[in-house]
């Protein structure tokens, strides 16, 4: 085994330490035995903090005395922590000493028989770069030179090139964030080595290259990418000349070096320069590459080459462009016209690869074409030539979005997931082209729609679905709302009906294929309007919907994706479908089933599924031109079976002590819950509950989902089902439902957690807004009960370390801010008044303590927006007793105290909102107290604050002032008390 021994630059003085044999034995069991893993970790905690500990590891890695990859690997990182933290202050001996084992480190790689993995060559990289940025210029000078004397052979070339790269990411990386400091010692970097060696390293490249083409081609592909990475920055004239750019050439003919030329001729073109000059680079590797053939690729290239290639084209067009708007907008027309003809000229280049089979190749000058019809947006008018190339792409494009014969539908895994997004882009180059022409997409997607679905039994599925879903498309790229495709322009008019005349009467519906199906209805569904201007369509597409085509599909997904569409249409032609009502309901009667884990779940659509299902029946009943006795019957109907399922379903659940079946059950009821809630979407204010007759039918209901709230399993997911559909019932009832609330609120408050009271509080709020004054009574009587209770839960210790239940009392104690604003938003103030004095004092003690001492900003300026609706209520003459008392002693302390606290981040956009509301608080108190107000801050209360009488004197006229510029002036004034 060959060791780091042997002549050497520097005599290294390493510190005579052994590592620990034990733990260095275990390395390899890291990621087997925990405990080895433990040892190794604080054994390399040990060395890192250990002012020796990076010799100790250094003797040993240069001795070779524990020859594993696992313990070389070890050192190294010791190593690297000294230079990432200690090293910019090292002594001048360890500095040398670093410098040394970094020379033996590249001098040991001149031995044929030393094979260190890649990964331990780039860690030794990435330890001569940390060196490099502390030592370079000043302190080792002869970096570079003491590089290129190493250089022996392929061993030794390597290591430097990928000390290169790693001194590239550590000084020149844009993806890497710098700060200030780091970015000024990269630019003096760089500055020192273009002054001092940059012909040197570029010298070095070409030796590397012309030396080792065809014995190393690995080196050769890692120098390529050292020179594209390198010439962002130094100067172009070095890197392109004849004697690399006929190097490159020669390259692109060898397979195995090609690729990595592709992306090295890419750099050299993306470098930023004056767009002439850039024009200029891009033409002349053009030409080049011409004229050796490289352009003219076979189909039969490999498709990684081909990406490249493609890429490399994709470079030279976006590099064009770029070039060319700098010098339209600088009015040089000359040159713009020259850069103009010379992105035409790529575009034959720009279709080929587009078109490509291979969608990696094809996605890889995507940019360019966006950027293509984006020139083409500025021409006026447009030339025959580039009217040609807009025909060509478009045709491209269309053919590029049909599926491929090796899709799986049914199963769609990675590819599948690539396919999809890759048409997604060539989904937004349709739409610019469309709004480049829509003329020209309109014909050409009507051609294609005729040809096709006039002949879809003979056609490929690939093409009778693309024919679908480019009209599909024409909604979102030929410019119009929905509501506007069938009016106005008569040409795209006629154009669209006649398609989706077509589309509906040419049966193609029954090709059967899922994907062709999924396209049809999404259409159907998109244009919607046109069943306005044709309604005698209708019958046959809402069959579609229905029959096996649709919701009774053999494909899950097909039946899935139509429940949601459905939902849609009817929504859109519900007043077209009062003849059909009930043999519609009548066809989904059996999807209206209870999905029960009694039954195996044995059924068409699932739960999710069955939710648009449900609503969609409701909306049927509710906007039908029906008598409201046969809206309540046929709500009836719908609502019975979830009833009848859902009492038999709660006594198994309430019975059951297998712990699986219990939470299928509890699910099962939840779902119920969200069944019936999903009906009630059928309502609105213009076709209520009651103006249907179908107030009894809900609250019937409502009784039957209230037992489950003393069922003792699965509180929460309940709980929460109940909470969910008196939602809907506060929304949909009026105040039928006030007598349900009281033990509602009883069973939904009985050992409630903070989340279950956070969930609980918006209904409250909810009922509130909808009730005010007829809510009250009960209110008055149960809002110090549900006080006390939030009070409770909040007090309640949380384990220390426990992030779920401090953030749901977090979210708990905003919440109750939210039910008190909700009070004062509201004007019932009859509930605060209506407690007892001590308990109306605790409550607006907690607002300002809320306002006060509350991490959260948004809770602060709600407690101080509380407070201000009170001051406005309260705060005059005739206002509730003991107010006035409570508004000097403790609202305006609050205005004055928490800005000055430390959690009050005056920086922060959130808490100048709160600053806001506590000013306009103090306004509101001026407002109702006035000069008195002024004379009390000025006497009594300022003085208590060290504020000086000019100061007290600068803030009352402040606060006289309007309210912007006392807001203005409190940010100043509280960022001087902090300072």
């Amino acid at each position: 085994m060959s060791t780091l021994a042997g002549s050497i630059y520097i005599n290294p003085v390493w510190f005579p330490g052994v590592m620990d044999e034990n733990v260095l034995r275990g390395l390899g069991s890291v990621g087997v035995d925990p405990h080895a893993q433990q040892r190794v970790l604080q054994y390399f905690n040990e060395l890192k903090s250990s002012p020796d500990g990076w010799k100790i590891c250094a003797s040993n890695f240069t001795t070779g005395q524990w020859p594993s990859n696992e313990i070389r690997f070890f050192c190294l990182q010791v190593i690297e922590d000294f230079l990432k933290h200690r090293y910019k202050v090292a002594t001048i001996e360890d500095q040398q000493n670093i410098k040394a084992l970094l020379l033996l480190a590249l001098k040991v790689q001149a031995d044929p028989e030393v094979t260190y993995k890649s990964y331990l060559l780039n860690k030794v990289a990435q330890i001569f770069s940390l060196a490099f940025v502390v030592d370079y210029p000043q302190r080792w000078s002869s970096f570079f030179t003491d590089l290129f004397q190493s250089l022996t052979g392929p061993g030794t070339v390597d290591l430097y090139l990928r000390i290169m790269l790693a001194i590239d990411s550590e000084v020149v990386d844009r993806e890497i964030v710098h700060s200030p400091q780091e970015s000024e010692r990269n630019t003096m970097i760089k500055d020192s080595i273009r002054e001092q060696c940059v012909g040197q390293l570029v010298d070095s490249w070409y030796q590397i290259l012309t030396s080792y083409e065809k014995t190393h081609p690995q080196i050769v592909c890692m120098c390529l990418d050292v020179i594209g990475r390198y010439v962002s920055w130094v100067d172009i004239s070095l890197i392109a000349n004849d004697r690399l750019v006929l190097v490159l050439l020669e390259f692109m003919k060898n397979k195995l070096l090609r690729e990595s030329t592709c992306d090295c001729i890419h750099e050299i073109i993306s470098k930023g320069m004056d767009p002439v000059a850039k024009t200029k680079l891009v033409e002349s590797f053009a030409t080049v590459l011409d004229s050796a053939g490289v352009m003219n690729v076979s189909e039969d290239e490999e498709g990684d080459y081909m990406a490249k290639l493609a890429k490399l084209v994709n470079g030279m067009g976006t590099n064009l462009v770029v070039s060319w708007q700098k010098l339209v907008k600088a009015g040089d027309l000359p040159n713009a016209n020259f850069t103009l003809q010379a992105i035409e000229n790529k575009v034959p280049l720009l279709l080929t690869f587009l078109g490509d089979e291979d969608d990696d190749v094809s996605s890889a000058v995507i940019s360019f074409a966006q950027d293509y019809i984006n020139v083409l947006k500025q021409m006026n008018p447009i030339s025959p030539t580039q009217r040609e190339n807009m025909e060509r792409l478009l045709c491209v494009l269309v053919k590029k979005m049909k599926y491929d014969e090796s899709y799986n539908f049914e199963q769609e895994g990675e590819d599948e997931a690539m396919f999809q997004e890759y048409r997604k882009q060539i989904k937004v180059l349709f739409n610019n082209l469309a709004q480049l022409d829509s003329g020209l997409i309109l014909v050409t997607v009507h051609n294609i729609n005729t040809r096709t679905l006039s002949h879809w039994k003979t056609s490929a599925v690939s093409d009778i679905e693309v024919a679908i879903y480019l009209l599909h498309l024409l909604g979102e790229a030929v410019p119009a709302s929905h509501s506007q495709h069938f009016t106005g322009d008569l040409t795209k008019v006629t154009v669209l009906q006649e398609m989706m005349r077509l589309l509906v009467t040419s049966r193609v519906s029954c090709q059967g294929h899922m994907m062709v199906l999924l396209s049809y209805f999404e259409t159907v569904v998109r244009y919607e309007k046109f069943f306005n201007v044709e309604p005698q369509h209708i019958p046959d597409v809402l069959m579609s919907f229905l029959d096996e085509r649709g919701l009774r599909n053999p494909s899950a997904q097909v039946r899935s994706r139509v429940a949601y569409l459905f939902s849609r249409f009817v929504k859109g032609l519900k007043h077209h479908l009062q003849s059909f009502l009930e043999d519609i309901l009548k066809r989904l009667q059996d999807l209206l089933i209870l999905n029960s884990p009694d039954n195996g779940y044995q059924h068409l659509l699932s739960s999710e599924d069955q939710l648009f299902v449900y609503e969609t029946a409701g909306l049927l009943i509710v906007h039908s031109s029906l008598p409201t006795e046969k809206k309540k019957e046929l709500m009836r109907r719908i609502l019975a079976p979830i009833v009848e399922k859902f009492e038999g379903l709660l006594a198994k659940a309430c019975v059951e002590t297998d712990e699986t079946k219990q939470l299928l059950y509890a699910q099962c009821l939840h779902t119920a819950m969200s069944l019936a809630s999903r009906v009630s979407k059928g309502f609105s204010s213009q076709q209520t509950m009651k103006l249907c007759d179908c107030v009894k039918p809900f609250t019937e209901v409502l009784q039957v989902f209230l037992q489950v709230l003393s069922t003792p399993v699965h509180r929460q997911l309940l709980h929460a089902g109940v909470r969910q559909f008196l939602h809907r019932m506060v929304v949909c009832l009026g105040e039928e439902i006030l007598p349900y609330i009281p033990v509602a609120m009883e069973n939904l408050l009985k050992y409630a957690g903070a989340k279950e009271l956070h969930d609980f509080i918006p209904l409250m709020n909810q009922l509130i807004m909808k009730f005010k004054d007829s809510f009250v009574p009960f209110l008055q009587k149960v809002f110090m009960p549900l006080v006390r209770t939030i009070f409770q839960v909040l007090s309640e210790p949380v384990e220390e370390g426990d992030q779920v239940s401090t953030e749901d009392k977090r979210l708990l104690q905003r919440s109750y801010f939210l039910l008190i604003s909700t009070i004062v938003s509201q004007n019932v103030f009859q509930v605060f008044t209506y407690q007892e004095a001590s308990d109306l004092q605790q409550v607006m003690m907690t607002l300002i303590q809320g306002a006060m001492d509350n991490p959260d900003p948004q809770g602060q300026k709600m407690c101080f927006g509380i407070l201000k609706r009170m001051v406005d209520v309260w705060g005059g003459k005739g206002g509730l007793e003991g107010f006035e008392d409570f508004m000097y002693k403790n609202i305006v302390p609050a205005c004055f105290m928490a800005p000055v606290k430390p959690t009050f981040e005056l920086g922060d956009a959130q808490t100048i909102l709160a600053l806001g509301e506590s000013a306009a608080c103090m306004k509101s108190i001026l407002d109702k107290q006035g000069e008195a107000f002024v004379t009390y801050l000025q006497t009594e209360y300022l003085p208590t604050l060290n504020i000086s009488p000019q100061g007290s004197q600068e803030y009352c006229q402040a606060l006289k002032a309007d309210l912007k510029t006392y807001k203005n002036f409190l940010k100043v004034f509280f960022a001087r008390a902090k300072s």
